[in-house]
């Protein structure tokens, strides 16, 4: 799963995520982490991945190498400052990404995550809706990456559906540091990594 968005309920979602004693993966942009680095730091003593979004959420396919370089590492230094950790993984905003941002995130040391399960949470269609649209989303299986977001109306009322539902389906809900392939890996237009050998 991946969050955020506004910070109206993050302590509701870090209380929901450790009585599940589930794990999760934060995505931020550097306005994020700059407006609420309490919530930043809570994150992170909760034992969740702490995930890149980029400095200013722009359409990252249309930006230099230097220029993507700049939203991804500004936000790097950022989280370093206030938690001492590195982190490692970098979502593109919109899911926008071209091979110029895929390299220049993987030279800072960066893994690109796309996600194939959106719970569409920020429309507002109620906690009914977010819940079917994941457990009865035709993409749903193992190495499934789910998006929902920190501040939408209804997540933080769905998140605890969801996590029993997907348990009921028998998947086990890690972070992402914890899912995916770092080497030896092809992605296909899903998101969805695959070994490739040696």
């Amino acid at each position: 799963m991946t969050f955020p968005w506004g910070n109206e309920d993050t302590a509701t979602l870090l209380s929901i995520l450790d009585e599940y004693d589930v794990k999760a993966t934060f995505f931020m942009t550097g306005g994020w982490v700059a407006s609420y680095p309490d919530d930043v730091k809570a994150i992170a003593a909760a034992g969740h991945d702490l995930g890149n979004h980029s400095e200013n959420h722009k359409q990252m396919s249309t930006l230099s190498a230097g220029e993507c370089k700049e939203e991804i590492q500004s936000v790097h230094n950022k989280v370093k400052e206030l938690t001492g950790l590195d982190m490692t993984l970098f979502r593109p905003p919109y899911g926008d990404y071209n091979d110029t941002l895929i390299e220049a995130a993987n030279g800072l040391g960066y893994h690109a995550i796309q996600w194939d399960v959106d719970s569409l949470d920020w429309k507002d269609y109620g906690a009914d809706a977010i819940v079917s649209r994941v457990l009865d989303n035709e993409h749903l299986g193992n190495g499934s990456i789910i998006l929902m977001h920190n501040g939408a109306t209804y997540t933080k009322d769905a998140l605890p559906r969801v996590i029993e539902g997907l348990r009921e389906k028998g998947y086990e809900l890690v972070p992402i540091s914890e899912l995916i392939y770092t080497e030896n890996y092809e992605m296909d237009h899903e998101g969805r990594q695959y070994v490739t050998g040696n």
